[in-house]
């Protein structure tokens, strides 16, 4: 074993460590728990069954390891509740528990770098501006599809689910959430623009096409 795979192990056992942590003792109920762990309790076993195949820069896994925290921390407190909001409020002046815009701005950056590595290894393109295109549209479909989900389960269940909405009496919650996401993923393609060797040579070769 060689020391990459031993860090994306080191990466695995902290998720896990938080994971435990996260479903002991949780501060609201256990439904809204698995509502607010769910992208990690899918994405974890993906992420390892197609670990040789899409086996990602240590970098990445470095920030999917830090968002599945966030998000964990988030389920084990409920995100209206995570104590890091709360001193939020007291440092910027906040009127409500903002915790959950680091999780929707990371609902953005992390698909957007992931989507990034699957398509330039899985699609012919060697265009960064449709690779980057193409990984926005997909960070901005998932950041859809959760904001729908919230909605369907609170149709489901009103009341059970309503930590689950996190909206905390904001009626634009959902389009700040969405802003959030799409920040995320904006700042995370132009980082990785700026600092990716890759990209600098699928700009250069994008110039020398027709």
């Amino acid at each position: 074993m060689n020391q990459t795979n031993r860090l994306h192990l080191l990466l695995l056992a902290f998720v896990i460590v938080v994971f435990i942590w996260s479903v002991i003792n949780v501060q609201d109920t256990y439904l809204t728990w698995v509502l607010e762990a769910a992208p990690v309790i899918i994405a974890l076993p993906i992420l390892l069954f197609t670990y040789k195949k899409f086996n990602f820069p240590t970098s990445l896994y470095v920030i999917i390891a830090i968002h599945m925290a966030l998000l964990l921390v988030g389920a084990h407190y409920s995100y209206a509740k995570v104590p890091l909001g709360e001193w939020m409020k007291d440092w910027f002046g906040f009127e409500r528990n903002n915790y959950d815009k680091i999780g929707h701005f990371m609902q953005g950056f992390t698909p957007a770098l992931v989507s990034v590595e699957i398509i330039r290894r899985c699609i012919p393109l060697t265009s960064f501006r449709w690779i980057s295109f193409f990984s926005f549209c997909i960070s901005m479909t998932v950041a859809a599809l959760y904001e729908i989900i919230e909605w369907l389960s609170s149709l489901g269940n009103p009341e059970d689910t309503e930590a689950f909405l996190g909206t905390q009496g904001y009626i634009w919650d959902t389009q700040s959430d969405m802003f959030m996401c799409l920040c995320g993923a904006v700042i995370a393609l132009l980082l990785l623009r700026t600092i990716h060797p890759w990209s600098s040579k699928t700009q250069t070769s994008e110039g020398r096409q027709p």
